[in-house]
C-alpha cells in the first residue's frame, strides 16, 4: 500500500476513517464493514472492522464476499456500452426494436387510477431511457401504487418463479409503465431489461458476457451471479435493523431518516447457507452479483482510467466521459424530474449519467465533493464513488439492508475529503 502523503493525502487524517468504522460496529449499527481509498492509481487506505457473521465470529476481512445488489448496475451499463462501441445499437433506439414485447406496453394513468386505466406511449421507450432510469419502469418493492403491486403479483422481482431473464422481461413488458418514457426519474428494473438487451446484442447469456468480456480481462476473480464453492467460507451474513426498516418501506425512507434510529441488528440470511450458493438462472443486471473489495476496486480503477486497466481496454475514453455526463433533460437534477422516491442517492444537486448518479452542484447536494463525481450503491448499504477531478475512488462494503437505514455514505464522504492535503 502506498503512503498517503505520496498522493496528497494525510495518513493521520485517514485514520479518522478507522475510528469511524469501529464506531459503526461498537454502536451496533453494523455487524462489520470495510473501506478502501485510492488516489492517483494507488491504494492508500484499506481497513476492516467487525464481523462478516456475528453468529459464528467470522471477521469482516479484505476478501469477504458480499451481495453487491445494485452495484451490479454500473457493470451492466458498461457491458451495454461496450456493445454500443461495436455498433450493436444507438442510444435513441426504441427498446421494442430489440424486445418486441414492449411494442404494446401502455402507460398507467397515475393517481388513484386502476391498472386498466392507461394511455399509449407518447414517445417510445429508448435504450438511453433504460440507462438513466427514465423509462417509466419501477420496482415492485416500492409498495406505492397499483403498478408496483402488479410487479409483485407477476413475479417481476425477487424472489420469482421465472426461470430465465427473457421470460422475466416479457412479464415486465405486460405491465403498464408508471409514467411516460423520459418524463420522470424512477428507480427501477430498467437495468435488468438492459441486461436482457446485452444478451440479445451479444448472443451470450449476461453471465457469460460478464465473465468473458469484463471479469476475466479485469481479473475480477470472485465476482459473479453466485458464490463459488471455494469462496463460500468468505461469504458474509446479511443483517437488518431490529425494527423500523426493510425493503417493504423504502419509499418512506426520507421520513425514516429524520426520526430515531433502531438500535441493534437482526439476521436476514446467514453466511453458511444462502441462495447465492446455487447457480442463478435469472441473471439480474440490476442487482444479482456478489463481489469483493479487491474485485470492485479493479472495476472502479478501470473507470477512473477512462476505460483501461493493466493493458486491458474495455471502453474508449470518450465513451466513459459521456457516461459520466448528466443525461437528464436540460441538465436537470433528479429533484426536477418528479417526486423523489427511494434510490441509492439523494436528489438535490444530483444528476444521472449512464449507469450512475453524477454530482452537478455539491452545495445544493449538501456534500463536500467535486462536480462530476459519480457514484452508486447497493441495497445492503454498499457504496462506491469516483471523483475524476481528484483522481480518487472510494469503496465501502457492509451487509445491512436497507441502505437508507443510516446516513453512512455522507459520513464516510466527509472523512475521506478531509484527508486531502495536496494535489
Amino acid at each position: 500500500m502506498t503512503k498517503a502523503e505520496a498522493v496528497g493525502m494525510s495518513s493521520e487524517r485517514l485514520e479518522r476513517i478507522t475510528t469511524w468504522l469501529e464506531q459503526q460496529v461498537s454502536s451496533n449499527r453494523l455487524a462489520g464493514c470495510s473501506a478502501l481509498v485510492a488516489r492517483h492509481g494507488e491504494i492508500v487506505y484499506q481497513q476492516c472492522s467487525g464481523a462478516a457473521d456475528m453468529e459464528v465470529g467470522k471477521p469482516f476481512a479484505n476478501d469477504t464476499v458480499v451481495r453487491a445488489y445494485s452495484m451490479t448496475k454500473p457493470i451492466t451499463t458498461v457491458a451495454a456500452m461496450m456493445l454500443y462501441e461495436e455498433g450493436c445499437f444507438q442510444l435513441d433506439d426504441p427498446v421494442a426494436l430489440y424486445l418486441p414485447e414492449f411494442l404494446e406496453t401502455r402507460v398507467w394513468a397515475g393517481g388513484n387510477a386502476s391498472l386498466d386505466q392507461t394511455y399509449p406511449q407518447d414517445t417510445p421507450m429508448t435504450v438511453q431511457h433504460l440507462m438513466t432510469h427514465t423509462s417509466g419502469l419501477t420496482y415492485g418493492f416500492m409498495q406505492a401504487n397499483v403498478v408496483d403491486e402488479a410487479y409483485r403479483n407477476s413475479g417481476v422481482g425477487q424472489p420469482s418463479d421465472v426461470k430465465d431473464l427473457a421470460e422475466w422481461v416479457k412479464r415486465a413488458a405486460a405491465i403498464p409503465l408508471i409514467c411516460q418514457p423520459g418524463s420522470q426519474w424512477n428507480y427501477s428494473i430498467a437495468t435488468d431489461v438492459l441486461g436482457r438487451l446485452v444478451e440479445v446484442w451479444s448472443g451470450m447469456s449476461l453471465q457469460d458476457f460478464f465473465q468473458r468480456r469484463i471479469f476475466a480481462p479485469l481479473q475480477m476473480v470472485d465476482t459473479g451471479f453466485h458464490v463459488k464453492p471455494e469462496n463460500q467460507a468468505r461469504f458474509a451474513a446479511l443483517y437488518s435493523p431490529l425494527s423500523g426498516a426493510d425493503m417493504s418501506n423504502v419509499a418512506k425512507s426520507a421520513d425514516a431518516l429524520a426520526g430515531p434510529k433502531p438500535i441493534g441488528l437482526k439476521l436476514q440470511e446467514g453466511s453458511a447457507k444462502s441462495s447465492y450458493f446455487n447457480p442463478a438462472s435469472v441473471f439480474s443486471g440490476g442487482g444479482g452479483l456478489v463481489s469483493t473489495m479487491s474485485d470492485y476496486a479493479r472495476f472502479c480503477q478501470m473507470l477512473l482510467n477512462t476505460g483501461e486497466l493493466d493493458g486491458q481496454r474495455l471502453l474508449g475514453r470518450k465513451t466513459v466521459e459521456f457516461m459520466r455526463t448528466n443525461q437528464l433533460p436540460n441538465n436537470s437534477d433528479m429533484a426536477d424530474m418528479g417526486q423523489p422516491v427511494w434510490s441509492e442517492t439523494s436528489y438535490d444537486g444530483i444528476g444521472f449519467g449512464l449507469g450512475f448518479a453524477v454530482v452537478l452542484d455539491p452545495v445544493k447536494a449538501h456534500i463536500i465533493t467535486s462536480v462530476g463525481e459519480h457514484h452508486w450503491g447497493g441495497a445492503a448499504s454498499t457504496f462506491f464513488w469516483i471523483d475524476p477531478e481528484e483522481d480518487l475512488y472510494v469503496i465501502f462494503l457492509t451487509q445491512l439492508m436497507p441502505s437508507s437505514t443510516y446516513p453512512i455514505r455522507r459520513e464516510l464522504r466527509s472523512r475521506v475529503y478531509q484527508a486531502l492535503i495536496g494535489d
